[in-house]
């Protein structure tokens, strides 16, 4: 095996002087070593996805101890061994793409998997969502090399997921403390600036920034699912203008004699696949002037993930002319990709935004994440939620500057995220600012008040 070993006994508080005094020298136990290997095929696909996406034994939901040392998580189907590899077979990444892969694993001394990162030595900041170009020009300009750097992240996608991928058990603790410590001395190892983990879940995030990461949130937009019983009952949520314009445009959208299907499992052929990546290229190439993926990629997950796919896809007179990808997870349906060969009013809209929230009203999902970016989405029922990254620097003058920079960003996007929510088409919303512009109006005819400022 193709594989480098690093000392499982250096955690983060060791190699990094800003970790509290509580953490320093703490020891992973149980013999646990750290191994970097360049291909996720290097990891047992079973033994991956007992670390990524851990199914809790049934035997454990009776209650007890055994139920309180298992956590159960949400599957999440861009963290699957099946996802990661089809990325790295299509050589979607690897040396062309600049996403040389590192991933970092735990095992125990009998060399069982109980941990793993999906890890990523890049030399630029393309694909990754999370943008710190102005980090890299800044330490440019100081004389500093920026790149490489490491990336823990699902590469091209940017989905809120587990990061730090512990196996329930015993290990647990251990084998946490472990990947980041493995995952620190990897960056020595590399010479690379630093240790980005990027749309890690809220937990990691706090995680990371108690031991002395940086930490960096952002904004997505997220439809939440109220328990709707159909799009109607999801309409009723919210004020009448806005349900007025959704219709319109879900009209409009569908008016020139389109059809959309939804298509998954068996449905997903290689004609189909021909006709998807037509539209991905043809959007992507308008939109990032080089699209990431690569044909083969498609045809793979079809192969060894199709359960986990939907292709929302518009025909007219008889052909293809739309499409957009989604990933199903167990509680959240991931919009990935879109494309068109034909542009029609609203149909962007349509596939990506209301059938999305469609198919997670029928399939009973808890929300939809629909990607970066677009303010646009709120109008649509898709609401502002914080996503979270967290930062190891090397340099302690970089690491200062951008922790400088990092706490004032925090605050804008707390108070923008504040201030898009209030923006929010929901009745509940709408009702309680009139309710709150009331109460301002009836502070300010108190005759009490009236008198104090007459006094």
């Amino acid at each position: 095996m193709t594989a480098r070993k690093t000392d499982a006994s250096k955690t983060a508080a060791e190699n990094d002087p800003a970790a509290s005094p509580k953490d320093r020298g703490a020891k992973p136990s149980g013999g646990l070593r750290i191994v970097a290997v360049n291909a996720i095929s290097e990891a047992p696909a079973a033994a991956w996805d007992a670390c990524a996406n851990p199914v809790v034994d049934p035997g454990c939901r009776a209650g007890g101890a055994a139920q309180s040392s298992v956590q159960e998580t949400p599957h999440n189907p861009f963290l699957s061994h099946a996802f990661l590899s089809a990325l790295e077979t299509s050589k979607s990444v690897g040396a062309r793409a600049g996403w040389h892969v590192q991933h970092v694993l735990v095992q125990t001394a009998d060399g069982a998997l109980v941990a793993a990162a999906p890890c990523y030595l890049k030399s630029h900041s393309r694909g990754e969502y999370v943008f710190d170009q102005g980090w890299a020009e800044a330490y440019a300009h100081a004389g500093g090399n920026y790149y490489p750097k490491l990336q823990v992240a699902v590469p091209f996608t940017p989905a809120t997921g587990r990061r730090l991928l512990v196996r329930p058990g015993p290990h647990a603790g251990g084998a946490r403390q472990a990947l980041v410590g493995g995952l620190i001395e990897l960056c020595r190892i590399d010479s690379a600036s630093g240790v980005h983990i990027t749309f890690a879940n809220e937990d990691e995030y706090r995680y990371l920034g108690e031991i002395g990461f940086l930490q960096r949130t952002d904004q997505q937009f997220h439809w939440e699912n109220a328990g709707y019983a159909s799009f109607d009952d999801f309409l009723g949520a919210l004020a009448s203008r806005k349900r007025k314009t959704i219709r319109r445009e879900r009209q409009d959208a569908l008016k020139n004699g389109i059809d959309v299907q939804w298509l998954t499992g068996n449905d997903l052929t290689e004609d189909v696949w021909d006709h998807f990546f037509a539209f991905y290229m043809e959007t992507g190439s308008r939109k990032w002037g080089r699209p990431y993926l690569t044909r083969p990629f498609f045809s793979l997950i079809g192969e060894t993930m199709r359960d986990r796919v939907l292709l929302v896809m518009a025909k007219r007179a008889g052909r293809w002319i739309a499409g957009a990808i989604n990933f199903i997870g167990s509680e959240t349906l991931f919009g990935r990709h879109w494309g068109a060969v034909e542009h029609h009013p609203f149909l962007h809209f349509e596939l990506c935004y209301y059938q999305a929230i469609d198919y997670a009203i029928a399939h009973k999902l808890a929300r939809v994440e629909a990607g970066a970016q677009g303010e646009h989405k709120i109008a649509r029922g898709y609401m502002p939620t914080t996503t979270y990254s967290a930062h190891y620097i090397a340099d302690p003058a970089l690491r200062r500057g951008i922790a400088d920079y990092l706490k004032r960003e925090r605050a804008y996007v707390a108070a923008m995220g504040d201030e898009l929510a209030a923006a929010g088409p929901y009745r509940q919303e709408l009702e309680r600012q009139q309710l709150d512009r009331q109460d301002l109006d009836c502070q300010e005819l108190d005759p009490q008040d009236l008198n104090t400022e007459t006094d």
